[in-house]
């Protein structure tokens, strides 16, 4: 029979996705390392039990011991997870801003959690981190586990989820894109893989998209702190420097909004069907930004943090979103790209080679009035109207031979990709379709039946 011992066995070993529709053919190929299948639902898992686990081999834990630790959750669900098996009992401190979902979370699983303020500098007497050092003094038998100075946290990384990626990619990964909280994954995965690149004579970089509002941009652009601000993702960022992030191993911290954060989380189930929270959105939204500026042939691995369903009061509903300012009216009634992937197919464009009457016999064969026309790089895209093949043929303008360019003009109504689709009713109101466009290229054609054909089958 095969089977584990017990939960904890299932840690670790989280496989690689590729990113499909969010990316496209002239990005570097972006691969996910799903680390909320861990069973506690993050990476967190990971350094939980090894913190544990060195602990118990120092002594430092008794039988029936308390661990006590200040979390935003994440970390609180592999310890508490650990706890049930291994026999522990836990407090945890976690700052208001925290989901719903998240403490209920721990509360089931059997822990004492303690809310604090979120507005709080950590070194505040009532600051989550503070609050829970202080139960950790004075309760019996009580373990302050410290994830923000415990260097079983990164090392953790170094023994697990650096090898697997090294593994799995065969070695061939050009960025490593992680989100920064304790920075114990960042670290400890980044520098075995620095290590594994150096031996191998490649070049590796790690990259850190950060939430605005956290200190670590300008820690690490300016060596000094700039001033904290409150923002609305969980679980990475911080208004304090600690132990456990090893700066020498990143190459570029880039400020990511909430806005986008969140609005990536919610594109990522939506087109990719991988369900998980804001501050995995912060991650992939970097992690596509490198792509894109790398191209294609390089390969990007981006750590999913955890997953989505402790987020459902937040992120994932739209009253909430609304109420932060995260998402319009315009935002949830969908974007140009849900449109096109609904509609499908290719787009048909005029041939340069085309005669007017040859046009017009394909537009009316297709069922369309519209078609742009085939451009090189660097030229301006052109369209051909139903309405302007036949004024010219009324006006005598032009004759049936004649080469469709004669009638084609400048495309109007363009739009990108992520653009509302409030943005294309404005355009429709002007024009017959509006154009979407991606690098450049037109990636689809949207007409007002396309718009309410989207519409009625949303709704």
């Amino acid at each position: 029979m095969k089977y584990c011992e017990s939960v904890l066995e299932l840690i670790g070993r989280t496989p690689l996705v590729k990113v499909g529709r969010m990316a496209d053919e002239s990005m570097a190929t972006v691969l996910m390392k799903m680390e909320q299948l861990n069973p506690g639902g993050s990476v967190k898992d990971r350094m939980a039990l090894h913190m544990i686990r060195g602990a118990e081999k120092r002594g430092l834990i008794k039988p029936g011991a308390t661990l006590v630790e200040s979390t935003s959750g994440n970390t609180g669900m592999g310890l508490v997870m650990a706890a049930a098996v291994l026999g522990y009992r836990c407090v945890f401190t976690i700052p208001d801003k925290m989901s719903k979902e998240k403490i209920d979370m721990l509360k089931d699983f059997g822990a004492e959690v303690v809310i604090t303020r979120t507005d709080l500098h950590h070194d505040h007497p009532e600051s989550y981190v503070e609050i829970a050092k202080r139960i950790a003094r004075e309760t019996p038998n009580a373990f302050y586990t410290d994830q923000y100075y415990n260097m079983d946290n990164p090392e953790a990384h170094y023994l697990t989820t650096g090898p697997e990626i090294w593994e799995d990619t065969d070695g061939q990964l050009d960025v490593l894109v992680g989100g920064i909280g304790t920075g114990g994954t960042i670290s400890g995965a980044g520098k075995y893989l620095k290590e594994k690149a150096a031996e191998a004579g490649r070049e590796l970089k790690i990259i850190c998209p950060d939430p605005v509002g956290s200190i670590y941009f300008d820690l690490f652009n300016k060596r000094e702190p700039g001033e904290p601000s409150i923002y609305r993702v969980e679980g990475i960022g911080h208004d304090f420097m600690v132990g456990t992030l090893d700066f020498s191993v990143i190459d570029e911290v880039r400020p990511v909004s909430d806005r986008n954060s969140f609005l990536t989380a919610r594109r990522l189930v939506r087109e990719e069907g991988i369900f998980a929270g804001g501050s995995t959105g912060t991650a992939v939204f970097g992690a596509l930004e490198v792509a894109r500026e790398l191209g294609p042939g390089k390969t990007v691995v981006v750590l999913l943090a955890d997953t989505g369903d402790r987020y459902l009061s937040k992120c994932f509903d739209d009253e909430w979103m609304k109420d932060m300012g995260f998402l319009g009216l315009e935002d949830r009634v969908g974007t140009v790209r849900e449109l096109l992937a609904l509609k499908g197919g290719d787009v048909e464009f005029a041939k340069r080679d085309e005669t007017v009457a040859g046009l017009a016999q394909r537009m009316s064969s297709s069922g369309i009035s519209q078609m742009p026309m085939e451009h090189k790089p660097g030229e301006q895209h052109l369209m051909v109207h139903e309405m302007d093949v036949l004024r010219g043929l009324i006006d005598r303008t032009c004759q049936p031979e004649d080469s469709a360019a004669s009638v084609a003009t400048p495309l109007q109504g363009q739009v990108t990709l992520d653009a509302p689709l409030s943005t294309v009713q404005k355009i429709l109101d002007d024009n017959n379709v509006a154009v979407a466009i991606d690098q450049g290229e037109i990636a689809g054609i949207i007409t007002k039946i396309d718009l309410i054909t989207f519409l009625t089958a949303r709704a």
